[in-house]
């Protein structure tokens, strides 16, 4: 593989996939390990103890019925000597696996809405090469091309990045605001009182310099906590605790006063955040998502960073809640247990603390020589023009320090044919696109990725670097051993395509998916609870 870098100026029981399966059935199986992962348990609906909120009723059973999602579509394949360029922007989000998690422990499938591939492959770590922390370009870029563990007539493509990852004793002073949605529809147990359990936990993250705001919004907003220093816990610990949820939802003026905490309390140079907390219901004041989220964009012009936290079913507004945050140059996730939000709020809260690239798109190049065809796996919510890959005003995504970006690709090589699944999106072809071919005749595909410094402003110029890999790098096939991340991606890559009931999402792979993840149940605490929850399942091959 070859690189280079270039600086400008500066369910338990569960029936999954396309119809009602029947047949060979995969049933059964558990995984013992001590800490519960990234998730932990489903405890949704336990007694709250000091919460504010009353339990949810045992005869109450959850549902995302009433959730609202926006279906992204299913990439075609594309002609690479019509367009061989394919841009997209960065996504290090986990909503949309989440909402698996959080569907599968209730024992059903997650609509298929809300199925965002690209979620599901980042929602587990990988172990790609990283970079110095002060090394010139803050990520490193890992390429490998294998015959298709799902498709071995034609190849796959997996473009790995892993951003630099700060010393421990590195912390950036931090101010944050959390603002709380405690209108009636979070009264519910798995809502209020994991978010307060998110908040509670992230005092042991932060420093006792550093500050924390509380905003609540209902029927109207309110200040519950002014910016207070951590070494004042008992205060905030007190204001965390008295909230209650009540009321209709006022969104909008919410927002507009957690950005005025957080102007009051603001560190130069310093983490300044907001984190929004709700069911994503905005039923008064501004409810159009394209209204929210030119807020939230005007808003990002100050430096200050919004993340979105999901909370709950019945009520999830997953579209709005993914615009924004984007918007926010923030993370999306979805709290789905006590034990979630606890891991949450002391781990990963900080996370786009230290942006190590902001503005992130990434541009494929392949090679019409050796290239017949190429697919894009996910992203089709995050795609970008060809042409503004070098217009730097173009938002993209943010990626923070010691986080990693994978993007998986079917490749069909000249010679091989382009799989055809009945529904399938018709293949993009036609004549030659304008655009500087810049491959060299050797390789099979080029990865440019351009990106900004943290804090850098829409007009300030980006960076570029790039690398290559070469047909004779391909691999055929991988080795369960030594390409156990490579496998393990694709696996969730084609179990994603299952879940969304795409042409791509072939039932008959379920049994090879067993197979990889089964040999992965150890790996780490996620992949086992994955195993899990996929044991768990009632799967069938055929439809």
């Amino acid at each position: 593989m070859r690189t280079s870098i270039t600086r400008s100026l500066p369910l338990l029981i569960l029936s999954l996939g396309v119809g009602a399966f029947t047949g060979c059935a995969f049933e059964g199986g558990s995984a013992e390990w001590s800490d519960p992962g990234r998730y932990g348990g489903s405890d949704a609906g336990a007694a709250p103890g000091p919460w504010g909120a009353p339990p949810m009723d045992e005869a109450e059973t959850p549902t995302s019925e009433g959730d609202a999602y926006e279906a992204v579509g299913t990439n075609p394949f594309v002609h690479a000597d019509h367009d061989p360029f394919s841009t997209f922007a960065a996504d290090v989000d986990t909503a949309s696996y989440d909402i698996f998690v959080r569907d599968a422990q209730r024992g059903t499938r997650p609509q298929p809405d809300s199925v965002r591939l690209e979620e599901y492959v980042n929602a587990f770590d990988y172990d790609y090469p990283a970079p110095a922390y002060d090394a010139v370009v803050p990520f490193l870029i890992d390429l490998r091309g294998a015959e298709h563990p799902f498709r071995p007539d034609i190849m796959q493509l997996r473009v790995g990045i892993q951003a630099a990852t700060p010393p421990e004793f590195e912390q950036l002073p931090s101010n944050l605001v959390f603002l709380v949605d405690s209108s009636g529809s979070m009264r519910s147990g798995d809502k209020l009182p994991l978010v307060q359990e998110v908040i509670l936990s992230s005092l042991d993250q932060l420093t006792t310099a550093d500050t924390v705001s509380i905003v609540t919004y209902a029927g109207s907003t309110e200040v519950r906590l002014a910016p207070t220093r951590v070494s004042d816990r008992a205060a905030i610990e007190r204001a965390v605790n008295s909230l209650s949820a009540r009321g209709s939802t006022a969104g909008a003026s919410g927002i507009h006063l957690a950005y005025e905490q957080a102007e009051a309390a603001r560190i130069e140079g310093g983490f300044n955040h907001v984190v929004l907390m709700t069911d994503g219901d905005f039923n008064v004041g501004i409810s159009d998502t394209e209204a929210l989220v030119a807020l939230i964009e005007e808003k990002r012009t100050t430096g200050i960073t919004l993340t979105a936290l999901g909370f709950g079913s019945g009520n999830l507004n997953d579209a709005m809640m993914e615009r924004i945050s984007n918007s926010g140059n923030g993370v999306y996730s979805v709290i789905t247990s006590e034990e979630h939000a606890r891991r949450y709020g002391s781990e990963d809260i900080l996370h786009t603390a230290h942006f190590v690239a902001q503005d992130m798109k990434l541009q494929v190049e392949f090679n019409p020589d050796h290239v017949l065809a190429y697919r894009l796996l996910g992203y089709e919510n995050r795609a970008i023009a060809d042409d503004d890959f070098r217009n730097d005003v173009v938002d993209a995504g943010e990626v923070g320090a010691g986080l990693r970006v994978t993007a998986l690709y079917e490749v069909v090589l000249v010679g091989q044919s382009i799989p055809a699944p009945d529904g399938a999106p018709e293949v993009t072809s036609g004549e030659p696109i304008a655009g500087d071919r810049v491959i060299e005749p050797s390789e099979l595909v080029r990865v440019r990725v351009r990106w900004k410094d943290r804090g850098a402003s829409a007009e300030d110029p980006a960076h570029e670097t790039w690398a290559a890999l070469t047909p004779e790098e391909l691999l055929t096939p991988l080795d369960p051993t030594a390409d156990a991340d490579f496998l393990w991606a694709s696996s969730m890559a084609a179990f994603a395509e299952v879940l969304k009931e795409n042409a791509f999402g072939d039932p008959a792979h379920l049994e090879r998916i067993a197979e990889i993840i089964d040999g992965q149940r150890a790996a780490d605490d996620d992949r086992g609870r994955f195993v899990t929850l996929f044991e768990s399942l009632s799967l069938s091959a055929t439809p």
